[in-house]
């Protein structure tokens, strides 16, 4: 695993909303940590409302942890593109995070309640 990313058990419960709905809540979210950056919340994919999100066409790299799926939301204004993102294939030091989904806290809102 890269020394500069930390994988642990979030405390509590997190939850996602975009658009006014709720697309997941999660009292086994994981947070991870990359150097200086703020933590990510990784939610697992069972605790999302996936029927809301469609894959897109974007495909990123980290050398760390691999190739992130991003995904589109669906709401009723409208479509949220690139709003989240899964590594469904991570890394093999990045495991933890497999069947997780992570969204971007400028297009969504996440938080601990």
């Amino acid at each position: 695993m890269a020394d500069h990313i930390k994988i642990r058990d979030a405390e509590g419960t997190w939850v996602v909303r975009a658009g006014g709905a709720v697309l997941g809540e999660s009292s086994k979210a994981l947070e991870l940590t990359e150097g200086e950056m703020p933590f990510v919340i990784y939610f697992p994919r069972g605790d999302i409302a996936m029927a809301f999100l469609d894959k897109s066409q974007t495909v990123t790299h980290c050398p760390h942890k691999g190739d992130a799926t991003h995904y589109d939301i669906e709401i009723k204004s409208g479509t949220i593109r690139d709003a989240g993102w899964s590594y469904e294939d991570p890394k093999p030091e990045m495991a933890r995070i497999k069947d997780h989904m992570a969204f971007y806290a400028e297009k969504v809102t996440v938080e601990q309640v």
